[in-house]
Formats: structure tokens, C-alpha cells, sequence
């Protein structure tokens, strides 16, 4: 069996213009050389796998040359190489020092690379800083690492500093194609842009992969090999997995998501690189952003493909949800579930979308059992098909061509919704005059009391129902609009107060009575300490409207809630506000405290 050589060895740079991805470094250092201009102290700092090493030695190499010597000259008696991670201690720097004094046989120029210079011990760096600020003319010094925040500014500030940059994708791609060409390997362009991506910027790395998948896969590099073999989750579960959501196939979804934990991949890593497709197809969409997809022709065409049938504002909202779900898996005790919510949320992100621009919000069709029940003696089906059940309270339920259905309990919460009065007050047995209530408004008044002021999304939907109930609204002109004196209104609050308090709403009860609701013609003022009270009886205000424009019989009844934050209880809680509040309690305090020379 031959010697194998890998190929990071066996391609590794010669000449400047052969380094990938680093052309900015090489060109100076070549523009350096030719107009002697060349530092004596050099660090290359950067990622592993870039070139700091090779860029090393082929200067090194490079500044030895005068024309003269003979071809594949090495000048290896020039070059010393030091690991300082193995050689880190006070008496490796001595002797190196002591090397140092002694000038070249061939060449002009004596070059040491200290190979992770980072490793070096405090008094090795000390040791060192003499010789490295004025080293003899025949020397030079080039330090690479990978972490230069360990070195010591006092070693910074007598380098010059080359800063090495992550290798791109396709400048990856692009060498890989060229080793395989060398290699005579066939190797189809995804399967190097998957290598390069898993190399994440080195390419020694990257070389390495590279040769372990061919190892696998013989001279015939394909997409499915590299896959399988790096255990790399392939684009086309993504793809799959879009396309199910934008159905809203949740079912499938949920299956697509266990096949892929089948095969032995991690949840997290799933979630991470649907967030990566989400963001991708929004680069797609717009020809100004296009480049930052760094995928392959064929792959680009997929994602193109995909972008045009998916909306601007869903993979906003996906990327934000997968995000999320990636911040929180770590800390999960139920990962699976942790990512099979997200799933069961971008996948009804598109559903809600359709429902809330539905024109048919708040109609249902009622299932023909709930009719035979004994609540209903007669029916009366309208022209526009709707039933009117003969009861003392009406419901007006519009049919329409969707086959949705909900239960008789919902009936039972919309009868239940409205206002109840008491005959007894008025002081009569007749029954109360009979009610027809749109079902938007039912849904409407629900959805106000379910509403939160703690986000612009949850204000914005309050503006919505408040627009709705208004559109909602009987015509005002056989609205009545009687008269009544400030000793009703206070009865009528009272009467409101009351039933939120049989209902268990204790918190709102204790806002209610706070203080004494002040009549100004039609017009109800409150006054409350802070924001936050206001906001929570803002919330049930529509409900309270109703309820006291019905029992007043006056729809002009409006509320005017005002806050008055001077009247909210102050409390001390540092010693100078207390010692202030025991003041204004008993003055003669301060004079103890001055009478004794006291301290607060």
C-alpha cells in the first residue's frame, strides 16, 4: 500500500498568489517584499484552517530569494519553527534568543515562526519583548494564533498585525472542484457546497471532509453520500416541510418531523436550519438581496421557486417563531413538544391570516339537533335563511354555504352575554320586550374582555373590536335617549358592580368602587391613581356602556376616565423619606436630631 498524503499537505500553497480567500494579506505582504518595506515582528492572527502557517513560510521562504538559488530551493536552514504551545516555558525563549544572535550561513534572513504564541507563559512573553522590539538585521519574527486577546498589549504593540478572515463558501467550493479535478474525482456542485459549509470558513477543514467522504464514496462524489455520510440534514426535508406548512397540513407535519428524528438528527439542529431556510427564502425575495444565498445554481432555483409562494410577512413571523423555539430548546425538560409547537405555530400562521380576512366572521350554521331540543316550540325560517326560534329571547343565526357548526353551548353563552334585568325593580310582571342580537357583536363584546393592553399587537386588535362593535351598532336614530338623574346612575352602577361581583371579577369590582363615578350631563367621569387601573376598566368598558345604556335608557351615556397620579398613596422606602415622613408627623424630631448632632 502507498504513502497517502492528505490533501491538505498535498496542496497546500507554494507561491502568494496560490493562498484562498486571503488575497488583501498576500498582496501587501508580496508589495511589502518588493519595496523592502517588510517589519521585522509579523503576527498573523486568525480562525484555524485559513493560512497563518502556510503564509509563514512561503514568506519566509520568499524574502531568502535573490534570483541565484537553484529551483525547488527550501532554505530550510533558515527557517526554525517553534510550537509554543509545547514550548512555553522561560528557557525555550533563552535559547531562542540565544539562536538568534547567530546570523544566517545562506540567505540574508534568519525567519522564526512561533506557531500559537498565545500559549507562551507571562515571564516567557517578558522574557521575549527585548529582543522582539529591536531583533538583529538577519532576523525576523512572525507569531501566529488563533486567540489574539491572550497576548499581552506590551507583545501587540511591537507587531504588525495581519488579520485573517474566514474563508468564503465559494471560494471553498471552487479549490474543492479544483483538488477533485486533480484527483480525478467526479463531484457534483452541491456536494462541495455542502462540504464547504460544513468547514465553516477553513479550509483545511474543509479538505479534510473532503477527503473522508471520498474515502466513502469513491470517485463519485454526489449529494446523497455527503449527506449521509457528515450526517447532515439534506435541504429537501426543509423544502418538504414549507410546503406542508404553507397547506396548513399539520397531521403530516407532525410525521415529516418524526421521520426526521428517526434518522438520528437533532431537534435542535432542525430548528436552527428551518430558521436558516425561512431566512433564505427571504433573501430570494428581492433581486437586491438575491446574493446573499449562498447555495448552488440548482439549489438557487429551488429557492426561488419557493420564495414566489410564500408571503413577505409569514417567514418575518417564521423566522421569529423558530428563533424563539431555537433560544428556548436548551432549557426545555420537553423538546420534542418545544419544537412540535412551533411546527403547530407556522403552520396555522397562514390559517389565521385567511380567518381574519374572512368576510364570514361570526357566522355558523347551528346543527339540526340543537332545533329539536324543547327550548324551541315553533321556527320560522326567513327569506335569507335564517332561523328565528320563537322564545322570549331571539337569536338571529345567519346560514351560510361553509359547513362549520358549533355546539348549543355557545347559544347558551351568547343568551347569557347580554344584560339581565330585574322586573321586580321595575315593578312589574310583563315580560321584557323581546331582543334580536347579531352574532359579530356577541363575538365582538367576547373578544374585548379576552384582550391584553401589554403589546402593540393586543392594541391594535382592541381598535379592531372597538370599530366593529360601532359597526355593530342598532341605527341611532330609534336609539332612545331619556333623561335620568345622577341618583339612577348611581343605582345603576351599583346593579353593574353587583353582578361583576356574582361573576368572581373581584379585581375589576375593587377598581369600580374606588371612587364615586360624577355625572356631567350624559357624560360619566372617573378618576383613577395610575395607568395601569385605567387600562384594566378601559378593557370591560364596552360592556359597562351597554349595560347602563340599556338600564338608563339612554344611548348618549358615555365614560370619561382620567388619571390623577397625585392622588396615588406615596410610600417611603429609603431612610431620608422616612425620617421626612416622621417629620411632618412631629417637627420636634429635627430639632432632637440637630440637639445631638444625629445621623440619618
Amino acid at each position: 500500500m502507498e504513502h497517502f498524503i492528505v490533501s491538505a499537505r498535498k496542496y497546500r500553497p507554494a507561491v502568494f498568489k496560490d493562498v484562498v480567500g486571503q488575497q488583501a494579506i498576500t498582496n501587501t505582504l508580496e508589495n511589502a517584499i518588493e519595496n523592502n518595506h517588510l517589519a521585522q515582528a509579523l503576527l498573523f492572527t486568525g480562525p484555524r484552517g485559513v493560512g497563518k502557517t502556510t503564509c509563514a513560510r512561503i514568506l519566509a521562504k520568499k524574502i531568502n530569494q535573490d534570483g541565484t538559488e537553484r529551483e525547488g530551493e527550501d532554505f530550510a536552514f533558515n527557517i526554525f519553527e517553534l510550537d509554543a504551545a509545547s514550548n512555553n516555558s522561560v528557557d525555550d525563549i533563552r535559547n531562542l534568543i540565544d539562536q538568534v544572535r547567530i546570523p544566517p550561513q545562506v540567505g540574508k534572513y534568519k525567519v522564526y515562526i512561533i506557531d500559537e504564541v498565545h500559549m507562551l507563559s507571562s515571564a516567557a512573553f517578558n522574557a521575549f519583548l527585548k529582543t522582539l522590539e529591536e531583533p538583529p538585521k538577519h532576523a525576523i519574527f512572525i507569531l501566529a494564533t488563533t486567540e489574539k486577546h491572550k497576548i499581552i498589549p506590551t507583545i501587540l504593540s511591537r507587531c504588525q498585525i495581519f488579520d485573517f478572515r474566514r474563508i468564503g463558501v465559494r471560494d471553498i467550493k471552487e479549490h474543492l472542484a479544483e483538488v477533485a479535478k486533480a484527483e480525478n474525482i467526479e463531484a457534483e456542485d452541491d456536494a462541495l457546497h455542502i462540504i464547504a459549509q460544513k468547514a465553516d470558513g477553513a479550509l483545511r477543514d474543509a479538505l479534510s471532509i473532503f477527503d473522508r467522504v471520498v474515502s466513502f464514496a469513491g470517485k463519485n462524489l454526489t449529494r446523497e453520500a455527503v449527506t449521509e455520510n457528515l450526517n447532515v440534514l439534506d435541504y429537501t426535508w426543509y423544502f418538504q416541510i414549507t410546503d406542508l406548512i404553507l397547506e396548513n397540513n399539520i397531521p403530516q407535519v407532525l410525521i415529516t418531523y418524526n421521520d426526521i428524528l428517526s434518522k438520528g438528527f437533532d431537534g435542535h439542529h432542525f430548528v436552527m436550519g428551518l430558521a436558516s431556510h425561512f431566512r433564505d427564502l427571504l433573501v430570494c425575495k428581492n433581486q437586491a438581496t438575491i446574493d446573499l444565498l449562498e447555495v448552488g445554481e440548482q439549489v438557487k432555483t429551488m429557492y426561488f421557486e419557493q420564495s414566489q409562494k410564500t408571503g413577505t410577512q409569514f417567514l418575518i413571523d417564521g423566522i421569529e417563531i423558530a428563533n424563539s423555539c431555537d433560544l428556548k430548546y436548551k432549557n426545555s425538560q420537553n423538546q420534542r413538544l418545544l419544537v412540535e409547537l412551533c411546527l403547530l405555530q407556522l403552520a396555522s400562521l397562514t390559517f389565521q391570516g385567511e380567518k381574519k380576512n374572512s368576510n364570514n366572521l361570526g357566522r355558523f350554521v347551528i346543527p339540526p339537533s340543537y332545533f329539536k331540543s324543547e327550548k324551541f316550540t315553533s321556527e320560522k325560517i326567513t327569506s335569507a335563511g335564517s332561523v328565528v326560534p320563537q322564545s322570549p329571547k331571539k337569536i338571529e343565526v345567519e346560514s351560510v354555504a361553509t359547513k362549520a357548526s358549533v355546539p348549543a353551548e355557545e347559544i347558551s353563552k351568547a343568551e347569557n352575554s347580554q344584560p339581565k334585568t330585574d322586573n321586580r325593580e321595575q315593578g312589574t310582571d310583563n315580560q321584557e320586550p323581546q331582543k334580536v342580537i347579531e352574532r359579530p357583536q356577541i363575538l365582538a363584546e367576547r373578544n374585548a374582555k379576552k384582550v391584553s393592553a401589554l403589546s402593540l399587537k393586543s392594541i391594535q386588535k382592541k381598535q379592531e373590536i372597538k370599530q366593529e362593535m360601532v359597526a355593530n351598532q342598532p341605527d341611532a336614530k330609534n336609539l332612545p335617549v331619556n333623561n335620568f338623574s345622577e341618583e339612577a346612575m348611581q343605582a345603576a352602577w351599583t346593579e353593574y358592580t353587583t353582578n361583576i361581583e356574582t361573576d368572581g371579577k373581584y379585581n375589576l369590582l375593587s377598581h369600580l368602587t374606588m371612587g364615586i363615578p360624577k355625572l356631567d350631563g350624559s357624560i360619566i367621569h372617573l378618576e383613577f391613581p395610575n395607568q395601569t387601573i385605567k387600562t384594566e376598566v378601559e378593557r370591560a368598558k364596552y360592556e359597562l356602556l351597554g349595560f347602563l345604556r340599556e338600564k338608563l335608557q339612554n344611548y348618549d351615556i358615555d365614560l370619561d376616565i382620567t388619571v390623577n397620579e397625585t392622588s396615588e398613596k406615596r410610600y417611603a422606602y429609603t431612610t431620608r423619606e422616612k425620617f421626612e415622613k416622621m417629620k411632618e408627623m412631629n417637627p420636634l424630631i429635627e430639632k432632637l436630631r440637630k440637639e445631638f448632632d444625629l445621623d440619618i
